[in-house]
């Protein structure tokens, strides 16, 4: 296998940094050369490329002997099988509406065809993520957190800039400028979603922060974690991204609270965001105001309330498209039609689905975002709610291997970090699965390492390793067990 400048270069300074024996850095150089090799492999014949195969597996296979020595052994085990195995019914979830059993020509099911091997590649990269961060200790990326929060603040603010001006590697994509394409030499790269790895350099930065406890105890020590928070708030709902806004509030008080914040101090910030939130309203443009209020409006009472009362409709959803005659009628085929459909889809499934790369919704496009934001529905149509307990069930494996990794670290960084990477998967399960049945506003929140996309996978992915390097380490310390 040729081997250029450019990967010497990775091989060398991974093993710099890092400080790990030289066969591990050769492993890792060796595995980051054969993605290449996977992305051939699919197309390919398999018997060509068995023994690169097996070879890959064996150089991971003596890598992940290494990183699961130390504490905790059967809990970082199972969060791992976990959370792989997650990645292995999104990605058949992904396949699936790309291939459907019954093709149709109404269908568009060919412009997702691909996108599983894309997934496939994303996923190889993510467990490059989770090697990556247990290569050193987890406290290193808390030296290092303020500087990662300061780049994808940057980040943050170029996209910002783009909707200004006219930027090219920002485009507008579904109304929104949310994502980083580079191209170079007319090919583009792998898009970037800075607010997906927002979350995480989020968490990180809190953490580190919040480890002292002079910087939560008392009511105006309560600004730093505040302005932490609100500044990458307001960037991300600039472009606009709902779905990450509303994940940030919760893994606040979450973290603030295991830290040790008091309880009264936290009620008085959750009245006065109770009392100002009108005036948020107000500012809100009709379709943010409609996904919040369609956990209501699926109530038939509270839609002929609406129509009857202009007033409550102005609150409600703001001016009405007068192209449809009743508020019923924009109700089904414009405010409420996506939820409708991953409802009907979700119902449909039953006990236990059509079966895989069946269904209606599998065979037509009725559902928008069936590989993305609602392929929980997906899930549910093909496997119905057998499936989508196994599914949840996963979910809740990920999050207690979480709660246990965190009891058993007497690190304030450490555990705090566990708790927020937990609380980040809490919500976002909550309010994906939520939004998909109803129960919560529809957002472009995704479901963590189900849901197609690479920065999505990428962080979750380096949210898991996090997790495993909180659990294998017993740091000396000479100070209190906790947070005094």
């Amino acid at each position: 296998m040729a081997v250029n400048q450019e990967k010497v270069l990775a091989w060398f300074w991974l093993i710099i940094w890092a400080k790990t024996p030289l066969w591990a850095g050769l492993s890792i150089n060796y595995a980051l050369s054969e993605v290449f090799l996977l992305k051939k492999l699919i197309f390919c014949n398999f018997s060509v490329h068995i023994c690169n195969l097996g070879g890959i597996l064996l150089f991971y296979g003596i890598i992940m002997y290494d990183f699961f020595k130390g504490r905790l052994v059967f809990v970082r085990i199972t969060l791992l099988v976990a959370a792989l195995a997650l990645v292995a019914i999104g990605i058949a979830a992904i396949y699936s509406v790309g291939h459907p059993a019954e093709t149709s020509p109404a269908s568009k099911a060919e412009n997702l065809a691909h996108y599983w091997q894309k997934q496939v590649q994303y996923a190889v990269v993510g467990l490059l993520a989770f090697i990556a961060v247990n290569m050193v200790s987890y406290r290193r990326f808390g030296a290092l957190s303020y500087w990662l929060y300061a780049i994808v603040l940057l980040l943050l603010a170029v996209l910002l800039l783009g909707k200004i001006v006219n930027i090219p590697f920002v485009p507008e994509i579904n109304g929104t400028h949310s994502w980083i394409i580079i191209t170079i030499a007319g090919r583009k790269l792998p898009s970037i979603q800075p607010s997906e790895i927002c979350k995480l350099a989020y968490v990180l930065a809190l953490a580190w922060y919040l480890r002292y406890r002079k910087n939560y105890r008392n009511f105006s020590a309560l600004i730093g974690p505040f302005a932490l928070t609100l500044l990458p708030m307001v960037l991300i709902l600039l472009e606009p991204d709902l779905g990450t806004v509303l994940l940030m509030m919760p893994i606040l008080f979450t973290m603030l609270f295991v830290a040790g914040a008091k309880v009264k101090h936290l009620l008085i910030v959750i009245l006065l965001a109770i009392l100002t939130s009108p005036l948020l309203w107000h500012f809100m443009k009709d379709y943010q105001r409609t996904r919040i209020s369609s956990v209501l409006l699926q109530s038939e009472w509270v839609r002929k309330e609406a129509e009857k009362n202009p007033k409550l409709t102005e609150i409600l959803v703001g001016h009405r498209n007068r192209k449809y005659k009743t508020f019923a009628d924009q109700w089904e085929s414009d405010w409420g039609y996506h939820l409708i459909r991953s409802k009907f889809a979700v119902a449909s499934g039953g006990a236990a689905g059509y079966g895989f790369r069946n269904g209606p919704f599998i065979k037509y496009d009725f559902l928008w975002a069936r590989h993305n934001d609602f392929i929980f529905a997906t899930i549910a149509h093909q496997w119905g709610f057998v499936g989508s307990v196994i599914v949840l069930g996963l979910y809740v494996i990920i999050i207690g291997c979480g709660l246990e990794i965190a009891g058993h670290n007497i690190d304030p960084f450490g555990r705090l970090l566990a708790v927020g990477i937990v609380s980040m998967f809490t919500v976002e399960v909550l309010v994906n699965v939520g939004m998909t049945v109803g129960l919560m506003p529809i957002t472009g929140l995704t479901l963590p390492l189900v849901s197609y996309g690479g920065s999505s996978l990428l962080v979750s992915m380096a949210s898991i390793g996090l997790l495993n390097n909180i659990g294998r380490r017993r740091l000396f310390t000479v100070a209190p067990k906790t947070f005094e």
